[in-house]
């Protein structure tokens, strides 16, 4: 078997993609695909961490709106997050896998309190470790969350897995003549103002040099094939001609 060619990968899930198309709450059938894949990388010996938005419960701009201070509202979006992080570390668990959930929020009694150095020896030990409650800051999305654990725990690669299967010229829903793009730089990105993640994530992840690979989750075989090697989705990186 080829082996993989990212050793430390940071996985990024929407909370939307974990309700399948519910669109809210948890389809345990797509969680439960989703962790058969992470326990074959596992297998492979790749270090998975993994970042869950919470948007199947609750998205703290969005559903707040102007009805609630946004802090609050962001701190709601916080939970969801833990919400789906244990939903995911209990499936992780069914199937063997070993698993802690740190949060950047204190809640003891449920999970870790996110340290760096914890989350790095766990993931030497084969873990995987999911990251909630973003950043533990309002204002940031759990895109920046990602890329923040990302920097912190020296990942290889962002693995972007989301409802598209790529990052296109325009909205391909909308306008068919939206091209694809194989690879792209983090300027264009800025410059385009594309919706890869939110600006302040793109200029975390171009700022650290962490590329990032952006693929569909219907598939979730997706995620073995991003860490083999294979050209899915879209890649984001400093320099698209290397």
């Amino acid at each position: 078997m080829n082996q993989p060619k990212y050793q430390r990968v940071l996985l990024k899930i929407s909370g939307e993609a974990l309700a399948g198309d519910a669109s809210r709450g948890l389809d345990f059938g797509v969680i439960g695909e989703v962790c058969d894949a992470i326990r074959d990388c596992i297998r492979l010996g790749v270090q998975v961490g993994v970042v869950v938005g919470g948007g199947n419960f609750w998205r703290g701009l969005k559903d707040g709106g102007d009805r609630m201070e946004r802090s609050r509202a962001d701190h709601m979006g916080m939970l969801a997050t833990v919400i789906n992080c244990l939903a995911m570390a209990d499936v992780l668990e069914q199937k063997g896998v070993e698993v802690r959930v740190q949060t950047a929020i204190e809640m003891r009694s449920v999970a870790e309190p996110y340290i760096r150095s914890k989350a790095i020896r766990h993931l030497e030990k084969g873990r995987v470790v999911i990251f909630g409650a973003g950043t533990g800051n309002p204002y940031f999305s759990t895109d920046t969350a990602a890329v923040l654990r990302a920097a912190e725990i020296n990942a290889d690669m962002i693995l972007l897995a989301k409802n598209v299967d790529g990052v296109y010229s325009d909205d391909p829903k909308r306008n068919p003549d939206a091209v694809k793009y194989d690879s792209i730089s983090y300027g264009d990105v800025l410059a385009q103002q594309l919706q890869v993640m939110d600006s302040t994530a793109t200029s975390l992840s171009m700022d650290n040099k962490i590329p990032v690979m952006l693929f569909a989750l219907k598939d979730p075989e997706n995620i073995m094939r991003a860490v083999m090697g294979e050209q899915i989705g879209t890649i984001v990186k400093e320099d698209v001609t290397s």
